[in-house]
């Protein structure tokens, strides 16, 4: 099978491997409002050498992302787009992302007193205005109903301009250029996506670059204190080559290291899709034990630790997306998917998915509804956790089947 007929096809093991990243994902981010959760489920404090299942949802999910690239690529071009339209649209899911990504993280430093609306509402005409710019629309089937789209989305900008000019932090700070986690996901997205933009599917130029990503991070990365503490390239604290990976978003090669990692997996997919599922196992599981001895290896020399996105984060967590994309694709292909279908809205509706939790506490903070005790602590504590995220994936789906859904 040709590599372009196969990114012809929808992956319905990236699909998967998604919707699992952002159940996950959704579960941990609720873990906030209750008590004793198991350390092995939170995330690891700053100079802890830990990785729990906290610290591995958001690479999984750039990994995916990475995942994705190729075949949104050359889908595009499948469809008759042209260059310049391609890379329009990776700029404008960019911007799309990082302007997400700043009323979210902005709201995090929660209200002033002053401003002139509570957290609560703030989160839902940040859920309106992002639903009106950037919803899936249906194809009109008049003049009448595309000019009403195109209003909601007018009224969308206006909602979220209002937002952003009278937006004020406890500190009396104004709205600023804080992205967050989508903007994270979103600069990594530009870099990676442009790279495949310009590479293709050359998978020299992809592993060579990969390589260079897991190099500055090598570099750039103190070690153990027992081989002194500091990183082998110890530059002083202003400088050339930090101030160039600061502008371009790279930090210290992690975030993209992850992303360029999907997409060699994804090339790697299309140009052996005619292989039998036995051999895809089989070598999926040595790459994955090929990188989780290299991430022990590191281990002697760098903690593990998400916070300073140290390289025996990046080989475990390699190592785990590669077996978990190789084992959901054994599964498709043996048609064992049904157990799925429950969370797979959070796997084709993904920006939808993380928005509603938002929606959510809006709703928990204008109406003053508190979960009773008994039910933030411990064991139940987590069923209250797990139990919000079927929640949040059951309104997606039900937002779907009513035409809203984020799509950039």
């Amino acid at each position: 099978m040709d590599d372009k007929t196969v990114y012809s096809h929808r992956n319905l093991a990236i699909d998967m491997l998604r919707a699992l990243t952002m159940f996950i994902m959704i579960f941990v981010n609720d873990f906030w409002k209750v008590h004793d959760v198991p350390h092995w489920l939170e995330h690891a404090t700053y100079g802890e050498d830990f990785m729990g299942l906290a610290d591995i949802v958001f690479p999984c999910f750039l990994f995916a992302v990475g995942m994705s690239i190729p075949y949104a690529i050359e889908r595009r071009y499948a469809k008759g787009f042209s260059a310049e339209s391609t890379l329009g649209h990776i700029l404008s899911r960019t911007f799309a992302l990082l302007v997400m990504g700043a009323f979210i993280t902005n709201s995090e430093y929660r209200l002033s007193p002053e401003a002139p609306y509570s957290i609560g509402v703030y989160w839902f005409l940040m859920a309106i205005g992002f639903i009106g710019v950037w919803n899936q629309y249906p194809k009109p089937t008049s003049g009448l109903q595309k000019n009403l789209f195109c209003v909601f989305r007018i009224i969308g900008v206006l909602i979220l301009l209002y937002l952003a000019f009278t937006f004020r932090n406890p500190k009396e700070g104004v709205f600023g250029a804080y992205w967050g986690i989508l903007g994270s996901i979103g600069w990594t997205y530009l870099i990676c996506a442009v790279i495949y933009f310009f590479s293709r599917d050359h998978l020299k130029s992809l592993i060579f670059i990969w390589i260079a990503f897991v190099l500055i991070c090598l570099l750039d990365t103190p070690l153990r204190e027992e081989f002194g503490g500091t990183a082998i390239l110890a530059f002083p604290e202003r400088n050339f080559y930090h101030g160039m990976l600061s502008i371009l978003h790279i930090g210290n090669g992690a975030l993209p290291a992850f992303t360029m990692g999907g997409i060699i997996l994804s090339v790697l997919s299309a140009r052996y899709a005619d292989k039998s599922t036995g051999w895809k196992l089989r070598n999926g599981g040595i790459v994955a034990v090929i990188f989780l001895l290299i991430g022990i290896l590191a281990h002697h020399f760098w903690i593990v630790a998400k916070i300073g996105a140290t390289p025996t984060w990046i080989f475990y967590v390699i190592a785990i997306s590669v077996a978990a994309y190789t084992l959901l694709s054994y599964l498709v292909s043996h048609h064992i998917t049904s157990r799925f279908n429950l969370i797979r809205p959070a796997g084709t509706a993904t920006l939808t998915t993380y928005l509603v939790p938002y929606v959510f506490y809006g709703f928990a903070d204008v109406t003053g509804i508190v979960l009773p005790d008994w039910f933030t602590h411990g064991f139940m504590g987590l069923v209250n956790c797990l139990c919000f995220a079927f929640v949040v994936i059951g309104v997606t789906w039900i937002m779907e089947k009513m035409h809203v859904k984020l799509k950039i």
